[in-house]
C-alpha cells in the first residue's frame, strides 16, 4: 500500500469529485483503500490517497503517479509513505 499526498491545483476544489476522478483514472492498474483530508494553509485542504497496488507488477507505482499528475485539477502529487501490508 502507498500513501500518497494529493494537492489540488485549486482552493475551492470538491473533493468528492476529485476522489471520484482518481478512482476512475486507477482502474485496472490500483485500487484505493480510502481516502482522508488534510488542512494544508489558507483554505487549502490536500488529499491522502491509500492506495493497494499489487506488489508482483513492475512500474505500477510510475503509472499510477502519472495517471494521478494527468489528471484536470491536480497540481501535485508527494509520495507520503509506501509499505507492505498483510
Amino acid at each position: 500500500m502507498v500513501s500518497l499526498k494529493i494537492f489540488p491545483s485549486d482552493i475551492v476544489a470538491d473533493m468528492n469529485g476529485l476522489e471520484e476522478m482518481i478512482k476512475k483514472s486507477l482502474e485496472g492498474k490500483a485500487t484505493i483503500y480510502k481516502f482522508d483530508e488534510e488542512p494544508v494553509a489558507f483554505g487549502l485542504i490536500a488529499l491522502i490517497a491509500h492506495i493497494l497496488i499489487p506488489e508482483e507488477a513492475s512500474g505500477t507505482m510510475d503509472e499510477v503517479e502519472r495517471r494521478l499528475k494527468s489528471i484536470d485539477g491536480i497540481s501535485e502529487v508527494e509520495v507520503l509513505v509506501s509499505r507492505r501490508i498483510a
